[in-house]
């Protein structure tokens, strides 16, 4: 079986990329080498913008390998993981001939990434079972590897389904995939899951990868701050392809105050209220009438069917109220996406959707 390095892009082995003067590692008192400025900007009180960021922060990376388990080697941080998305499609796929394959309904940024590039993009749909949506793992391989795909997208907790994949099971899809395909499972809505990150399994399979983001469970979705987990070789491939400069050193100070033990004491409390709220709903909306399904959720959101999912829009609109219409989404055309928010914001969308009747 061929290594996870072989699935690049065969003209960008050896590309080296863009040499930013920070990636020069040199030590100096005068720094003139960036053609920044000598004076600091008057917006900036603290001088804290005037040089260039790391490319990959140190401090940052060691505290994100902390956090998830791994060694800084193994990540790349980003501007969201929705740019390590791009990067992987981009340094993967050869356009017109390397496929993109997604499980819908699922997070549109993997189909626009691959519009982009021109890489074919192959869909195997969810499915809608008694008990939640789930993907059908078996199909997956079997078109992935019969039409030359180089990337497989899982999201894990689903967005917008809320369905979470069990570890052997992506350890089986990877196993298959072994030598042809590169398999990323997004896990954005990963802290409010109870399944361990498929980050412990990274060891065992070098053409995995996994997406992490501070945006969601942390709180600092205006910070763009994202993480692919994957194995070094690819990671390094990756950091060549990227922009220069993709951590603004604002967000990076940002990103390391939230990882702060303290911080993340408090962000493990928050994800416990969210948990505790997102039951709460769950029960709630189903006594709601005009709604058909509610369905189990293991992310920060509850995905719902209702009898009349335009009047139940419109009826929370009206209340100040917006949620995630998915209405255009595949198999979704009666459903609306909530956000778990504070106990005083929840109770305000039952009692808006709760006015008249829905059915």
């Amino acid at each position: 079986m061929g290594a996870v390095i072989d699935l690049i892009r065969e003209d960008l082995r050896g590309f080296t990329g863009y040499g930013s003067a920070r990636s020069e590692k040199l030590q100096g008192e005068v720094w003139l080498n960036a053609n920044e400025s000598a004076w600091p900007s008057a917006g900036d009180p603290g001088d804290g913008c005037r040089r260039y960021p790391e490319p990959q922060p140190p401090e940052l990376a060691e505290a994100l390998a902390r956090l998830y388990g791994c060694v800084p080697g193994q990540l790349l941080i980003g501007r969201g993981s929705d740019e390590a998305i791009d990067l992987l499609v981009r340094t993967l796929c050869v356009p017109g001939r390397d496929a993109v394959v997604v499980s819908p309904p699922v997070f549109g940024m993997y189909a626009v990434s691959a519009r982009l590039q021109g890489a074919p993009l192959i869909e195997v749909p969810l499915i809608d079972g008694v008990e939640s949506f789930a993907p059908d793992l078996h199909a997956l391989a079997e078109i992935a590897l019969s039409r030359c795909a180089r990337l497989v997208f899982l999201c894990s907790p689903g967005n917008p389904t809320g369905n979470a994949i069990a570890l052997d099971d992506i350890a089986a899809l990877a196993r298959r995939l072994q030598g042809r395909a590169l398999l990323v499972v997004d896990e954005a809505y990963g802290e409010f899951s109870s399944q361990h990150s498929a980050i412990g399994l990274l060891g065992e399979h070098d053409n995995l990868g996994v997406l992490r983001t501070l945006s969601k469970a942390h709180a600092l979705a205006g910070a763009r701050i994202g993480v692919l987990a994957a194995d070094p070789a690819l990671v390094a491939a990756l950091r060549r392809c990227q922009a220069p400069y993709p951590v603004p050193a604002p967000c990076a100070a940002l990103a390391l105050a939230a990882l702060s033990p303290e911080a993340l004491a408090r962000t493990a409390g928050r994800v416990a209220e969210v948990r505790s709220e997102r039951e709460r709903m769950r029960t709630a909306l189903a006594d709601v009438p005009g709604v058909l399904r509610v369905y189990p959720s293991e992310g920060n959101f509850l995905l719902v069917r209702f009898a009349d999912a335009s009047r139940a829009f419109a009826q929370l609109l009206a209340a100040g109220i917006v949620v995630r219409d998915q209405r255009a989404a595949p198999q979704l055309g009666d459903a609306l996406r909530i956000t778990i928010g504070t106990p005083a914001q929840n109770d305000r969308v039952l009692r808006a959707l709760s006015k008249g009747t829905l059915a």
